[in-house]
């Protein structure tokens, strides 16, 4: 390689601004995420010539967690050669693996957020491109593409289904009921991922520990679609996270599917967030989850970004 560099990681707050001279998605949630202990210095690697910024690679965490849990940035510079990204890249895998990675139970999944057009884009897709083949040199293999999902008010709120009334949840046990009834035919790459090495009850009781319990917004948004018989017929997770209203789960139970009740469910969960005062509302889907993604087409939903997931078995 021409340029000589060294690996270190981010030296604090003040060199934010040389942390993000690469374009992200996530750039702008760098400062907050740092204050709010989403992540850490110890978690972030720059690869620096002088003071030229070649590549960047940093990990993230819901505020309180020990492990990292979403390995989320590896970007290089786009003006390097491609001997010489795959080798500033390499440099930035081994710091984080040696450093952090490799002392985890479970290693972080890999996230990358990219425009909704990334392959027509000649930088995105060549950087992509050579991430992924760096990660799958690592060990990691491609998990899925994901559809990155927003409401805004000027869709109007999408219209009810008259079939359908709503109630809350009666209590963690009916949470758990249904969301493992619902994994039974899933779609979700994740979902049937998890499934290969675990019972539909340990993979919703996981989803529930990991992701459901952690949003502090009112449980009364999560919402059991009844029929006019009174029976459960599907069920959806209204929330907010650390950065967005989202719409954090769709599901329809598996005796009632074919009956375009996806529709109505949808429409109750961004009723709740609308009511709620949500600018706008975020949501994502598998790329293949054709019918999740119709469903959301119909409510109003555009694509602004996709989201590719890796992983290390």
């Amino acid at each position: 390689m021409s340029i000589a560099f060294d690996i270190r990681h981010l030296g604090g707050t003040h060199e934010i601004e040389l942390f993000n001279r690469i374009p992200y998605a996530l750039n702008d949630e760098i400062a907050d995420d740092l204050e709010q202990g989403r992540r850490r210095v110890e978690w972030t690697w720059l690869a620096i010539h002088e003071d030229r910024l070649l590549g960047r690679l940093a990990l993230w965490s819901p505020s309180g967690s020990t492990d990292a849990t979403q390995f989320d940035i590896l970007d290089l510079d786009d003006a390097l050669s491609d001997d010489e990204q795959r080798e500033v890249g390499a440099a930035l895998l081994d710091a984080a693996h040696g450093e952090a990675i490799a002392g985890q139970a479970t290693p972080p999944e890999f996230a990358r957020y990219l425009p909704a057009d990334w392959r027509e884009r000649r930088a995105e897709r060549r950087a992509t491109e050579t991430i992924m083949a760096l990660l799958e040199a690592s060990g990691a293999r491609f998990v899925v593409e994901r559809l990155r999902l927003q409401w805004e008010p000027k869709a109007g709120i999408p219209t009810p289904d008259p079939r359908l009334d709503f109630r809350a949840f009666e209590d963690d046990d009916e949470v758990l009921d249904l969301t493992t009834r619902a994994l039974t035919g899933t779609l979700d790459a994740h979902s049937r991922g998890e499934l290969g090495h675990a019972t539909p009850q340990e993979v919703a009781r996981a989803q529930f520990d990991e992701e459901f319990a952690r949003y502090t917004t009112p449980r009364e948004w999560w919402r059991v679609a009844v029929d006019g018989a009174g029976e459960a017929v599907g069920f959806v997770f209204p929330a907010r996270n650390s950065y967005h209203h989202i719409v954090a789960y769709v599901g329809v139970l598996p005796e009632h599917r074919g009956n375009g009740y996806v529709d109505g469910i949808l429409a109750e969960g961004t009723r709740v967030l609308a009511e709620a005062g949500a600018p706008h509302i975020r949501a994502s889907t598998d790329v293949g989850n054709l019918p999740m993604a119709n469903a959301f087409a119909r409510a109003g939903y555009s694509t602004f970004q996709r989201l590719i997931n890796m992983e290390w078995n």
